[in-house]
């Protein structure tokens, strides 16, 4: 989907996009060999054909800091299928909303072959190290919650990679509501053992395993682990859907 993407160029908006499109030379080599028989002004056709060549530049660098400046938040996901081999899930758990008020208990990451968990009093500091190593993360709500969250604790941290909040995207296909609601809806299953487990438990086991509770914290770094992995499951069944949905309403089929 990326290399069909023109809004992340300077003065190309939804409206361009649209016209390349409906032109059937929808990828950015197809746009340079065929731009002649585009109905588009002179003048944008040059400013596109730049903002291709410099984009394949930067693709071939794998500049994602690039695509994370350029393109539009709510677009990320665009990215997904170029930088997925160096992706984040990102989940985390806390004693409350508010980030003034409240603390992190635990953050999960997971990579699409291991599933790390960081704990508070343990070994939460090291996320700073962890998150360092991706150019790509997901979340859910992650942008009004989990990064905004660890970056008032961490604010060492340089959230510059690519961000795909999938909860955005899901909206757009019809998954409203949570986390969980989203995963019944695509078939995705839970052990035994969380499947009840709501937020508000999350933070009762937190507090279960201050009061020296071993078990609960285990069951809560299992209900986190399941939160990462699931996130990848989910996007894995919908990323198609998100592109065909996209083509679709942009030219109103």
């Amino acid at each position: 989907m990326l290399t069909s993407t023109y809004i992340h160029i300077p003065g190309i908006g939804k409206t361009i996009e649209k016209r390349i499109w409906e032109s059937g030379h929808c990828q950015w080599d197809e746009y340079l060999e065929h731009q002649d028989c585009i109905s588009i002004p002179a003048t944008r056709k040059e400013r596109i054909e730049k903002g291709i060549i410099e984009s394949k530049d930067h693709l071939a660098m794998r500049d994602f800091e690039y695509f994370a400046n350029c393109l539009p938040g709510a677009e990320h996901w665009r990215a997904f299928e170029h930088f997925s081999d160096s992706v984040a899930y990102v989940d985390i758990e806390t004693t409350g909303l508010s980030a003034n008020s409240s603390c992190i208990t635990v953050v999960g990451i997971y990579d699409g072959k291991d599933a790390k968990t960081y704990v508070k009093g343990i070994d939460l500091d090291d996320i700073v190290e962890e998150l360092e190593k991706y150019e790509l993360l997901v979340s859910f709500n992650g942008a009004r919650f989990d990064l905004p969250f660890i970056k008032h604790e961490f604010p060492e941290i340089n959230f510059n990679q690519l961000h795909v909040d999938l909860m955005y995207p899901l909206r757009r296909i019809g998954l409203t509501g949570g986390l969980k609601a989203i995963e019944k809806k695509l078939g995705i299953q839970r052990t035994d053992d969380t499947v009840d487990i709501t937020g508000f438990d999350a933070v009762r086991l937190w507090h279960e395993y201050e009061r020296g509770n071993e078990e609960s914290l285990d069951l809560l770094l299992e209900y986190n682990r399941e939160d990462i992995v699931n996130l990848e499951t989910i996007i894995n069944k919908t990323y198609t859907q998100f592109s065909e949905r996209t083509f679709e309403k942009t030219l109103g089929k």
